[in-house]
């Protein structure tokens, strides 16, 4: 059997930067990629079916439910997201690495199945800092940022439920922090005695 991948799984507030920071990980490492959820909101201008998201009506997101297609979903801001079991569990027995990038909720359904699963927590270095950031990007009115600032701070009361957490408030560090525990996942025990098996035979005598 091909070795495992480590599972990823990376929460923060909306306009913290989680998605950017998981973009650059991608780009500056091997062997590692990114979970694309199912979603039921609308496609924004400068996204693309299959690669941001994969956008399917609710009818059919109800049906893949339905199906046990998901290894967890969740509600947010009225709109539903969902992973892909069977994807995921292909690329992780394929020996790849998988992040997952959902929210708090997601990831208490993914540790009960994925108990060894590593999770990450994002935050912003501050309350204003978030407020600046949802506002700057131009997407959202300004009800709705209101709205997300009161998700962020109910999202931030999950904060001691994950193994990590990364304080983006310079985004190269946070990134480097990123990969450095990418790096201890691949370190680990588990990890380690599957990918070189052989070797410790060997050297055991």
């Amino acid at each position: 059997m091909a070795n495992l991948g480590n599972l990823y799984v990376i929460a923060a507030p909306s306009g913290t930067g989680k998605t950017s920071l998981v973009k650059a990980l991608l780009d500056s490492m091997p062997k590692i990629t990114v979970s694309i959820s199912h979603t039921t909101r609308t496609k924004r201008p400068n996204e693309e079916d299959g690669k941001h998201y994969h956008f399917v009506e609710k009818n059919e997101f109800n049906q893949m439910i339905i199906r046990g297609d998901f290894l967890e979903y969740a509600t947010i801001f009225d709109h539903y997201y969902g992973t892909s079991k069977s994807w995921v569990e292909q690329t992780l027995h394929g020996g790849m690495d998988v992040i997952l990038e959902i929210d708090w909720q997601g990831h208490q359904q993914i540790k009960r199945l994925f108990p060894h699963c590593i999770s990450i927590f994002i935050l912003p270095p501050s309350l204003a800092d978030l407020r600046n950031r949802l506002q700057s990007r131009n997407q959202d009115h300004p009800d709705s940022i209101e709205k997300r600032l009161a998700d962020a701070q109910e999202t931030v009361r999950h904060v001691h439920e994950f193994e990590y957490i990364i304080i983006n408030g310079n985004f190269d560090s946070a990134l480097n922090d990123l990969k450095m525990i990418v790096e201890v996942g691949r370190l680990s025990h588990d990890r380690q005695t599957a990918e070189h098996a052989q070797l410790i035979a060997s050297l055991e005598g």
